[in-house]
């Protein structure tokens, strides 16, 4: 008999330890078959809240951020080439960072359609896979489309400012509760999974978890 297990996968598209995190996530899942009915739920965090419209490029932004200079920029994106190729995810060259607060807002507009969880990992491919701008409404538009999402809705969602509120109480919420970094994987609301685990990390959390429930 499975054993229900509520998922909240708090993230930002532009993170690429979330688009790992969630691909060892859904392979923990996978592994586990029948023995867990499990439901993620996705929550906006903005890893560059007060970014440009134009955005910024992604050696100029982590410089600042981190102070890394480029080869460690690139010795660090090589790593996570590495790890995404290992749970399937394939990354490309990204060399831009975009505000992501649009795509927040579709992503709450497809979980009140049930296409959430498709909707995010198209977002994820579209921007570390193919490069392309999670900030330009044409994209956000081609991804709704993708998942079965309808276009024209979508592109109302994003020229109305729809759900900005929501968006901003959830990102409040979460940071209140000390969520600092991403991604920030809450299993049945009680237990706290930090960072792009490894498959096997986040299949021995489940079991855990339920065997605790």
């Amino acid at each position: 008999m499975s054993q229900a297990l509520t998922i909240d996968f708090v993230s930002d598209i532009a993170c690429p330890w979330c688009a790992i995190g969630l691909s060892s996530l859904q392979l923990a899942l996978s592994r586990l078959g029948d023995e867990v009915d499990a439901k993620i739920v996705m929550h906006p965090f903005e890893l560059n809240p007060q970014m440009d419209p134009e955005g910024e490029a992604i050696v100029d932004y982590l410089g600042k951020k981190y102070g890394r200079t480029p080869a460690q920029i690139a010795e660090t994106q090589a790593m996570i080439r590495e790890r995404g190729e290992s749970v399937g995810f394939t990354f490309g060259p990204r060399t831009w960072v975009y505000n992501t607060f649009d795509a927040h807002r579709l992503l709450h507009w497809a979980g009140l359609e049930g296409r959430q969880l498709p909707l995010k990992l198209a977002l994820l491919r579209a921007y570390h896979a193919e490069g392309r701008d999670p900030s330009d409404h044409a994209v956000l538009v081609d991804a709704a489309r993708s998942v079965g999402l309808d276009a024209d809705k979508a592109g109302e969602v994003l020229r109305s400012g729809a759900y900005a509120d929501e968006v901003r109480e959830e990102e409040s919420k979460y940071q209140s509760m000390g969520i600092q970094s991403v991604p920030s994987i809450i299993f049945n609301g009680r237990y706290l999974v930090s960072g792009g685990q490894s498959v096997e990390a986040f299949e021995q959390a489940i079991r855990q978890v339920l065997a605790e429930a």
